[in-house]
């Protein structure tokens, strides 16, 4: 009598790049949101929630953020899968940039730029546009090359 056996295949192991992302931006997003729980509290407790016309709440800027972190992961996943960066990025450390690159787009963008002008609108704090914070700029380049090397580890 026969007996196969089932082994795992390298195909079998990988996660689709919309998944790695979404890996990517969670745990990314919760070591960037320790950083700034400790840095900027009143930004994930106050500004946050604000920009959704909430009421200060750790616990709702926390929710929020991390919701954020997500769809931001994901959205790196599929940018490389789609421009075929993704595979032309020879090595862990190579996507890992490409996350730190990514993690700094965002700051320039949306937490210098949207950010400040959206919890202008929304709530009577007054941030400035642009809001050069260099604790955020660390904050998202940690969050970009953790995104990065989740990333490489699981689409690989």
């Amino acid at each position: 009598m026969a007996s196969e056996t089932a082994t795992l295949t390298d195909t079998q192991t990988r996660v689709e790049a919309w998944q790695a992302g979404l890996i990517g931006g969670l745990i990314g997003g919760i070591i960037f949101g320790v950083m700034m729980t400790m840095q900027m509290e009143m930004v994930m407790e106050m500004a946050i929630p604000g920009m959704y016309g909430l009421g200060p709440s750790l616990a709702v800027g926390w929710a929020i953020h991390v919701f954020h972190s997500i769809v931001l992961g994901v959205v790196f996943g599929l940018l490389l899968q789609t421009t075929g960066l993704g595979d032309r990025l020879d090595s862990n450390l190579a996507i890992a940039v490409a996350g730190l690159a990514y993690g700094i787009v965002l700051w320039v963008v949306l937490a210098s730029f949207v950010m400040p002008a959206w919890v202008g609108a929304m709530t009577e704090m007054a941030p400035p546009v642009p809001d050069w914070n260099g604790q955020s700029l660390m904050g998202h380049a940690v969050y970009g090359v953790v995104l990065g090397l989740v990333y490489a580890v699981l689409a690989r």
